[in-house]
């Protein structure tokens, strides 16, 4: 009894090869045909095709790269990083219930304007309090100036009444107990006025509290009222309208659209060089064309590994120093709307001042930062 041999069926299945099942035959070794020339030929044209893809796809990658990289003579460092605006928190002051809010997210403050109150009708309740121990210590004051001078009319009397018997002993018409009589009383007077002046003091002290009181409570409530501290746009609202804050509770994040910056990561060998205030140049990579000037204004004095988002030009560049260039604030002035953070970019550092920035990066107008910045 003889079966077909599977091993020698699938092969020619593979190769479009139908074999029959033989009965009553011994097995034989299957047949097994190879590829055509014309196959051949095809899967050698499309090896030739995937190559120039690949060709192909590195020669853009290196135009690119000489577009968005250009060689850049010694001296001038480059790293990649992103464009960052300080953020500032409002936060409030005292514990508390939010009253109301004046802007959103996306809106563009000025420094001083109000964008937030809380409820305060406990502050002012407590403030009325105090304005009315004011009223009080005044007229505790009043007082006491009006008993200072009523004692000062009994130590003038005792004082005239002394001189007029000190007169009168020498010539008999008064006793010299008469005249000790006049000296305790002036003695009583004088300590009578020294009181009453204390009191004034007194009185004068427990005015001044009850006054400091007002303007603590009036102070309060001003602190209540939450101002955007710089110019520049509100980027989250933390909290809404009704909401209890504790101390410290953050109501909104704005962005300070003086302080515009980005960080860039330099081997040892480049950051050694960079000096606070070298010149600096910021691509952005939406924005190639638009060259923005900036100064490096932070060199960190130690080294840490490089972080993840951060490009280094071979592996071995674990450690790298940190380096901050800030763009001209007064370049930001006026468009303090059109700053964002978080658009992606270069920034070239001068390593040495007396090279010169190659061609393209020295832009042919006046530097100018891209209007389209905006949020």
């Amino acid at each position: 009894m003889t079966d077909q041999n599977p091993r020698s069926t699938d092969a020619a299945e593979s190769f479009g090869i139908t074999v029959e099942p033989t009965e009553g035959r011994r097995r034989l070794p299957a047949v097994i045909e190879h590829p055509s020339p014309r196959r051949k030929r095809r899967r050698l044209r499309l090896s030739v095709l995937a190559l120039l893809i690949i060709v192909a796809g590195a020669g853009i990658g290196w135009f690119w790269w000489q577009q968005h990289y250009p060689r850049l003579p010694p001296g001038i460092a480059w790293g990649n990083g992103r464009l960052e605006a300080d953020p500032i928190d409002i936060d409030t002051k005292f514990a508390g219930r939010i009253a109301k809010l004046f802007v959103d997210e996306g809106d563009m403050v000025a420094a001083g304007q109000v964008v937030a109150i809380m409820d305060t009708r406990d502050l002012e309740a407590s403030l009325k309090k105090s304005q009315a121990l004011v009223s009080q210590a005044e007229r505790g004051l009043d007082e006491a100036r009006a008993n200072l001078a009523q004692q000062q009319t009994q130590v003038k009397l005792a004082q005239q009444e002394l001189d007029r018997t000190s007169a009168l002993v020498p010539k008999g018409f008064a006793t010299i107990e008469l005249l000790d009589q006049r000296r305790q009383q002036m003695n009583s007077a004088v300590a009578a006025e020294n009181a009453a002046t204390h009191r004034v003091a007194e009185a004068q002290h427990a005015l001044d509290a009850a006054t400091h009181d007002v303007e603590l409570y009036r102070v309060n409530i001003l602190d209540n009222t939450l101002v955007a501290p710089r110019d520049g746009p509100i980027e989250y609202r933390v909290a809404n309208v009704g909401e209890v804050l504790p101390a410290g509770g953050k109501v909104f994040t704005m962005l300070d659209a003086s302080y515009v910056y980005m960080d860039i990561y330099l081997p040892t060998a480049e950051a050694g060089r960079v000096r606070i205030g070298s010149d600096a140049r910021i691509v952005l990579d939406a924005y190639p064309g638009h060259l923005i000037p900036a100064k490096v204004v932070f060199v960190a004095s130690q080294a840490q590994f490089t972080p993840k988002t951060v490009e280094t030009k071979t592996e071995r560049d674990k450690l790298m120093f940190r380096i901050r260039v800030r763009i001209d604030p007064e370049r930001l002035k006026g468009r303090e709307a059109m700053v964002r953070s978080g658009l992606p970019g270069i920034a070239y550092v001068a390593t040495d001042p007396s090279v010169a920035w190659p061609a393209s990066l020295q832009p042919s107008a006046p530097p100018s930062i891209p209007a389209s910045i905006a949020r």
